[in-house]
């Protein structure tokens, strides 16, 4: 079972040395411009580690994508960059909305700023406002401001001891060293700041995950090592405290680990509820309230979607609270009327005292007080309301679960059960945009069907593991199968994108919950199929889903050639095993961990010569729409039979899902993009609304 933790990234012991390998040092690689496979070195450049995002290779008027940081831990010049003030421009209102001046990115960094081997720990930030005035939405910037900027947390934390903000002494501790050379993810062509973010998550749980498979046995942290290295290795986006939104980051989003708020930037506090930072008022020097997480732990009144009574910090069964850090920060934030970022949480059904952490977006203070708390003790009490005109947070959450507690509720509701009990879940149809009662008649089914025998001459694979195949066992022939390792981590996680993993069989001895048998176990969310506005039905889940999670498997009718296959208006449900983007990445990083690049090995499957036709028999991944940035993607899977050339073809997720989110997976490239390749179907126009469209599929 995958562990988590709030423990801070810059926690640590001085006398445990990190088992973290270093990083080998090469020279930098760029992409090669758009139609060449090579990539290119310049003469006599600086060694470092260029590593791949799961976005591929771009290139960019800048050095890094919009929002991203830069992941040089500190610059050429002899004193820190991050203390050199920056002009007016920089804030772009009072509410504290960063904007980047010209010569820098969102983020603030420097622009052809030239790496340094040193590395220098930001200081707290300081916000100074020269003309005092509130915090207020829409006031007209003061003049003079200066921003320092911080690190992902202006609070460290040593055991039980804490120390914030600059009203405390800081205490020096070690900061790890960085796994190698400075490192750089590749630069996007894209200007939207919502890619950063997810880069920088999508390669942190990523990283998580093979930790978690290669240390399984020694029941360490990976979510706490994986954090580590990323902030040591300055992979984070947002770096620039601020008040209100953060860029890239949607209200609704999720997170199943502090340090991933902490590396986007959302809150940066990776242990206390409340972010704040130093902001200078005329010559008096205020913290301001930044955002809080009510995850449970104090006494907290969360049962209204647009009202939160947050209860201070610090422990009242011993003492009186006091007004002091995060306390004093929502106080004088109450006062000064600026927004905060505020962050609930909710019990995460499938790992055991597992929580998920959602996004809600803007609140206000509108009151505090001080109250007796159980013990006797005086607790801060402070009346947080939800700004309007904001997307839904924990709103959805709230409605799924009456949803859930009474399945009648749901509205607008056509069929209870599209599977007529087969699946685990019912599979409820629901239109909330039109009149159309519902998609053409077909045969709901859970296994596919193959209009050939499959006949294969290498015997199906089996183990004799008398109990559950377990890691590091040299005795299962799975384990071997699959490189030596699980494909799975203990809850059913896919740990890595390969181009084929076999699953125990019927012919292997471990029983059915053995955990190389993921797929085989049907589907275990709880799905919806829903009327969209104009790309006819899709599918949505009512659970939240984690980056790895298995979703279905495409079900219908196996065949070997398109052709033959007859067009019509309805007739679009036909998958083809082709990969739209070659350059997909979901695995780890290797150089992070100081293994060699795996440059030779490709996350694709070898190319498949069969479709699967769902028009007239399938389940519900017939419903996914396309999308050029999709939230899920497949991988072939065998368990049934010897042939791997007829693999089934299973949905897993790219990263995390929010409930009710649209689910869709890359239909590939129109036919005019295939070339020569010509059993495409037919191109259609994408409505996908993503950054990244195409224009067309096929």
């Amino acid at each position: 079972m995958e562990e988590r933790s709030n423990c801070a990234p810059h926690s640590w012991n001085e006398s445990v040395v990190l088992d973290v390998k270093p990083l080998r040092s090469l020279a930098p690689m760029y992409p090669a411009p758009l139609g060449q496979k090579n990539t290119f070195s310049p003469p006599n450049a600086p060694p470092f580690v260029c590593v791949t995002t799961p976005f591929g290779s771009f290139t960019t008027e800048s050095a890094f994508p919009l929002g991203f940081c830069p992941l040089f831990p500190s610059f050429a010049a002899s004193h820190d960059v991050n203390q050199k003030p920056v002009d007016a421009n920089f804030v772009n209102d009072a509410n504290g909305f960063a904007r980047a001046s010209e010569g820098s990115d969102i983020n603030g960094s420097l622009h052809n700023a030239s790496p340094s081997p040193s590395f220098q720990t930001p200081p707290a930030a300081i916000v100074s406002f020269n003309n005092e005035g509130p915090l207020a939405s829409g006031a007209s910037p003061p003049s003079g401001r200066t921003i320092k900027r911080s690190s992902c947390s202006n609070s460290i934390h040593i055991g039980n001891s804490e120390t914030e903000g600059s009203n405390k002494k800081k205490i020096k501790t070690r900061r790890p060293k960085a796994t190698g050379g400075d490192l750089s993810l590749l630069p996007s062509s894209s200007h939207d700041p919502r890619e950063p973010v997810e880069v920088v998550l999508m390669t942190f749980d990523a990283l998580r995950r093979r930790l978690m498979q290669l240390d399984e046995s020694k029941r360490l942290r990976p979510d706490l090592k994986a954090g580590t290295i990323m902030m040591s290795s300055d992979l984070r986006a947002n770096m620039v405290k601020r008040i209100g939104q953060v860029p890239g980051v949607a209200v609704g989003d999720i997170f199943y680990f502090r340090i991933e708020m902490c590396l986007v930037g959302l809150h940066g506090q990776s242990v206390a509820g409340i972010d704040y930072m130093t902001a200078r008022f005329g010559n008096e020097d205020d913290p301001v309230a930044l955002g809080v997480v009510s995850a449970g732990v104090y006494d907290n009144e969360e049962d209204n979607v647009d009202v939160l009574i947050y209860s201070g910090q610090g422990s009242s069964s011993k003492d009186d609270q006091k007004l002091e850090r995060g306390n004093l920060a929502l106080e004088k934030s109450l006062h000064r009327a600026n927004e905060i970022r505020v962050i609930r949480s909710a019990k995460d059904p499938f790992v055991l005292n597992g929580k998920i952490y959602i996004y809600d977006g803007l609140y206000k203070i509108h009151e505090s007080w001080v109250e007796k708390g159980k013990s006797g003790f005086n607790t801060f009490k402070y009346k947080f309301l939800r700004e309007p005109g904001q997307p839904d947070g924990i709103a959805v959450w709230k409605m799924i679960e009456r949803w859930k507690q009474n399945p009648s509720s749901r509205g607008n509701v056509i069929l209870p059960d599209l599977s007529s009990g087969i699946e685990n879940t019912p599979v409820c149809l629901v239109n909330d945009v039109d009149d159309n009662r519902g998609p053409r008649y077909f045969a709901y089914s859970t296994t596919v069907s193959y209009s050939k025998p499959i006949t294969s001459s290498r015997p199906l694979h089996s183990c004799m593991c008398n109990s559950l195949c377990m890691p590091g066992d040299s005795n299962c022939s799975c384990l071997h199968q699959n490189g030596g390792f699980l494909p799975y981590s203990p809850n059913g996680i896919l740990i890595s994108c390969k181009p084929l993993i076999y699953e125990c069989s019927v012919s292997c001895q471990c029983p059915t919950n053995c955990r190389n048998r993921v797929t085989q176990r049907g589907v275990q969310l709880h799905f919806e199929v829903f009327r969209t506005r104009d790309r006819g039905w899709g599918l949505r889940c009512w659970d939240a889903i984690r980056a790895g999670t298995f979703i279905c498997e495409y079900v219908g009718e196996v065949t070997e050639s398109i052709q033959g296959v007859e067009y019509d208006d309805e007739n679009d449900y036909i998958f083809q095993p082709r990969h739209a983007d070659q350059g997909f990445k979901w695995n780890y990083v290797p150089e992070l961990l100081g293994e060699p690049s795996r440059v030779d090995l490709s996350e694709a499957s070898k190319p498949l010569s069969f479709i699967i036709h769902s028009k007239n028999m399938g389940n519900i991944s017939r419903f996914m729409n396309h999308s050029c940035s999709p939230n899920v993607f497949w991988q072939p899977v065998v368990h049934d039979h010897g042939d791997d050339g007829f693999p089934h073809i299973m949905f897993f997720a790219t990263k995390h899902i929010p409930p009710m989110t649209e689910l869709t997976y890359d239909y590939g490239p129109s036919s005019a993009d295939m070339g020569d390749y010509v059993q495409s179907r037919r191109t259609k126009e994408c409505f996908c609304g993503s950054v990244k469209c195409r224009g067309f599929f096929g």
